[in-house]
């Protein structure tokens, strides 16, 4: 199916699509301590955050088949937390339920990754929720590693 698959610049125009897939991201991340409506706000805001963002270099890719958008990355500069150097981030990445298991996140990871090494980055940084099995495994695969966990208790 990724034969088929183009990656674009994302438009204007593409703002509500990206934006329809936030309760798809906000699902994911099982936070028992927190009210559904509470995780879903906090998804919508960042979202719109980071597309609202004029910090360069950055991009916004949507993967497109037949002119039907199936997701779409966000990647941007970013300082590592450790080592203080500049990275890539990629803040935001989400496919369309429909449109999960057939190469779509791999073709948009590949694209950051090559966005990043363009750019002369040597890391490329993100974060996924703790309880998001499910990503933590498709990045492990793509060759990401964890570095820091951030932990929280409910008092």
């Amino acid at each position: 199916m990724t034969n088929d698959i183009i990656l674009r610049n994302a438009e204007a125009a593409d703002r509500s699509f990206i934006l329809a897939l936030s309760p798809t991201l906000a699902k994911v991340a099982k936070l028992t301590w927190h009210t559904d409506s509470v995780v879903q706000k906090m998804q919508d805001d960042y979202i719109i955050q980071i597309l609202d963002q004029k910090t360069e270099p950055r991009l916004t890719l949507i993967a497109q088949k037949s002119g039907q958008a199936l997701g779409f990355i966000h990647v941007c500069a970013h300082q590592d937390e450790i080592s203080g150097e500049a990275c890539g981030t990629v803040p935001l990445l989400a496919v369309s339920p429909k449109a999960q298991g057939c190469g779509v996140g791999q073709l948009l990871v590949a694209a950051a990754q090559e966005w990043a090494k363009r750019q002369g980055y040597r890391l490329l940084h993100l974060e996924v929720f703790a309880n998001n099995d499910k990503a933590q495994g498709f990045y492990q695969n793509l060759g990401f590693k964890p570095e820091t966990l951030h932990m929280i208790k409910t008092l």
